[in-house]
C-alpha cells in the first residue's frame, strides 16, 4: 500500500506518514483543540501538559491555612497579623484566592461529581485517570464511535 505524500510547498520537506500513525495523529490534535479541564486536589496529582487548566479543589484551603500560620492568640493581633499578610502578598495573593475560588464554582458548575476528573469541551468527563492524555483518549474514542 503506498504512503500518503503531502507536499505543501517547494520550499517545505515532504512529509512522508504510514497510515496508522493518521488515526493517532487526527486524535492528538482533535483533543489538542478540545477544551480541557483538570479538577483534581493535591491528594491525587495528575500529569497534564502545559496549557491545560488544573483545579485543585483545595488550594483556597491551603492558601488560608498559608495566612493563618502561626498567629498570635490574642484575636485582635491576630486579625492584624492577617491584614499584614494579606496586604503583603498583594495582587498576586489576591490573584491566587481569586483563582482558588473560581476553580471551586467552576467545578461545582460542572457537576464533577469525582476526582480527578478530566473534562473535554464541557461535555465529556473521564473520572480517577490521573494522565490527561489517556483520559482525552478514552473521550476521543467515544467519540469516533458515537455520531
Amino acid at each position: 500500500m503506498p504512503v500518503p505524500v503531502f507536499k505543501a510547498s517547494p520550499r517545505l520537506p515532504t512529509i512522508r506518514i504510514a497510515p496508522g500513525l493518521w488515526a493517532v495523529l487526527f486524535m492528538f490534535t482533535q483533543t489538542a483543540a478540545a477544551d480541557v479541564l483538570v479538577v483534581t486536589d493535591s491528594r491525587h496529582p495528575v500529569q497534564a501538559p502545559a496549557g491545560v487548566r488544573v483545579i485543585e479543589l483545595d488550594q483556597a484551603a491551603r492558601i488560608e491555612v498559608e495566612l493563618a500560620a502561626h498567629l498570635p492568640a490574642d484575636p485582635q493581633q491576630a486579625a492584624a497579623v492577617v491584614q499584614q499578610r494579606l496586604h503583603d502578598g498583594g495582587e498576586a495573593l489576591q490573584r491566587r484566592i481569586g483563582h482558588a475560588y473560581q476553580g471551586v464554582a467552576d467545578a461545582w458548575g460542572l457537576g464533577i461529581a469525582k476526582i480527578p476528573a478530566v473534562v473535554v469541551d464541557r461535555r465529556y468527563v473521564v473520572y480517577g485517570e490521573p494522565d490527561v492524555h489517556r483520559a482525552a483518549a478514552r473521550i476521543d474514542a467515544y467519540r469516533t464511535r458515537q455520531p
